[in-house]
């Protein structure tokens, strides 16, 4: 009996697995929802790093593919939430996506909207911190129609696009580089926030 060929979406979920796991642990050491000052700053990456993928949310050539990906962005979530908790918006860090390759861009948006989900999760944590879908954490609510849903449609569309050789690795670079980048504005979140402290 043949097995069936592995998905797109299966080899990402693969092959981002171990920069996947650093993240999260980066996450738990920074204990974001032990206190409202380190959500701050854990909202602040979250805030960097949505706004600069905006470009690739806004893209017409992507737009093409997914109609509905401008609506997906939540940059202006978190720079609300920013607003609720009169948090002043953070800086743009040196080293966003610039002009990624199409397929490229689309590995970041797969990250991007696969932490959708795992934000069903971090939502229940806000809750300790009075933080709500409507107040200091709508970065985190569920999207209209479903998280499941969202990210089950955003799937077929990726998984079904032919794409040559050259372009899977492309996808492949953009998704362990969206990893990567968010670890480091979280760094960067946590470490700047540390060092404004007064001693």
């Amino acid at each position: 009996m043949s097995q069936d060929p592995i998905r797109r979406s299966q080899r990402l979920n693969q092959i981002t697995h171990a920069p996947h796991e650093q993240l999260d642990k980066a996450v738990k050491a920074n204990a974001p929802f032990d206190t409202l000052a380190s959500y701050t700053r854990f909202l602040s990456a979250q805030y960097l790093f949505q706004q600069e993928l905006k470009a690739l949310y806004t893209a017409p050539q992507l737009i093409e593919l997914i109609a509905d990906l401008p609506e997906r962005c939540r940059a202006e979530q978190a720079k609300a939430d920013l607003d609720d908790l009169d948090t002043p918006l953070p800086g743009p860090v040196a080293g966003a996506v610039d002009g990624p390759s199409q397929a490229e861009a689309l590995g970041w948006l797969f990250v991007s909207e696969g932490s959708k989900l795992g934000a069903a999760f971090l939502i229940k944590r806000a809750t300790a911190l009075n933080l709500s879908e409507t107040f200091g954490a709508r970065h985190l609510s569920e999207p209209v129609g479903g998280r499941a849903e969202g990210w089950k449609r955003f799937i077929r569309i990726l998984d079904d696009l032919p794409f040559s050789e050259e372009q899977e690795r492309q996808i492949d670079q953009g998704a362990i580089a969206a990893f990567e980048r968010f670890n480091v504005l979280l760094n960067h979140a946590y470490t700047s926030a540390a060092e404004a402290e007064p001693a």
